[in-house]
């Protein structure tokens, strides 16, 4: 897959695509609903345009983080979807002051070249977001793409959204999340350098930061784990604590990762941590001791769970 992080200058081999445009946060069904229809709707390379950052973190910076998936997480999951050009648009003061007349004008045609566009059917686009679909598929007539709007997808009387998605995890219904998802929810990044004492008890963890991300419930999970970069590259189940560590004063919320059955050094790989099932509550111990007793309890419990998958 190639990455093109503007809409100008673009080879000729980067033109033409059909594509699916939105955020994309999380990749989930309804995601992919609008990325098959792409697929459908011309013969053409496929394509996404999305925004970095995120137009929600350039219009709230106070707000608090709520990204499924960061830039690098996402671009993978598009690529196992087969997307050969994904079109990370900045965006910024430029292209979020374009109407949408000149959004589909300078960015969609001269920019892109874009042949036909699908989007879900509450997209909105352009300036103060004052074009919808109706206003796109009268550009596109205008202008010559086709334009193919997706009802939103559901189960019973829910809509999949990230928002949903968000609710489930801060919930810590990890598997309520997979349904929407259409994958388990993943946490990648860089394993960074921790404090080492999961080391000193015995339990060695892959330590990753989690700025910028959404927060599912502070918690242990059973986990399945890809490494991804490095010599140790593999696929393997464990145990993850996602917390602030309370035993030892508090801390930034990070994501603690015990590989099972697995000894190397993972520092500066990158993992993609998968949460398959929360299974209790962050907590503060009286004693070591009893800290190391429930992290066994738990490691067998993931274990037990993980058996299957």
């Amino acid at each position: 897959m190639h990455i093109h992080r503007d809409w100008a200058g673009l080879p000729v081999t980067a033109r033409g695509a059909t594509v699916a445009m939105g955020n994309f946060d999380g990749v989930h069904l309804g995601h992919r609903a609008v990325i098959e229809a792409a697929t459908r709707a011309a013969d053409a390379p496929l394509g996404i345009i999305t925004f970095e950052p995120h137009p929600r973190e350039v219009f709230r910076p106070e707000a608090a983080p709520f990204r499924l998936m960061n830039a690098e997480a996402r671009a993978n999951r598009l690529a196992r979807l087969g997307v050969q050009h994904l079109y990370e648009l900045p965006f910024g003061p430029v292209l979020s002051g374009l109407t949408p007349e000149c959004f589909a004008r300078d960015v969609l045609v001269d920019g892109l070249g874009v042949r036909h566009v699908t989007v879900g059917a509450d997209f909105c686009f352009g300036k103060k977001r004052a074009g919808n679909v109706q206003t796109l598929t009268r550009l596109g007539d205008q202008m010559g793409f086709g334009v193919t709007a997706v009802p939103l997808l559901g189960s019973g009387e829910a809509e999949y959204s990230s928002t949903a998605i968000r609710t489930a995890l801060a919930e810590g219904r990890t598997r309520d999340a997979e349904r929407m998802l259409g994958h388990w929810h993943r946490i990648e990044g860089e394993v960074v350098h921790g404090d080492k004492r999961g080391r000193d008890f015995g339990w060695p963890t892959a330590n990753m930061r989690m700025e910028g991300l959404h927060l599912p419930r502070l918690g242990v999970y059973a986990v399945l784990v890809d490494v991804l970069t490095g010599p140790n590259r593999l696929s393997c189940r464990g145990v993850a604590s996602l917390g602030v560590r309370p035993m030892f004063g508090r801390n930034a919320p990070n994501l603690e990762v015990h590989l099972f059955d697995f000894q190397g050094d993972l520092y500066g790989q990158h993992l993609s941590v998968a949460l398959v099932e929360f299974l209790r509550d962050e907590e503060k111990f009286d004693s070591v001791e009893t800290l190391i007793a429930q992290i066994q309890a738990d490691a067998d419990q993931a274990r037990a769970i993980l058996a299957g998958t």
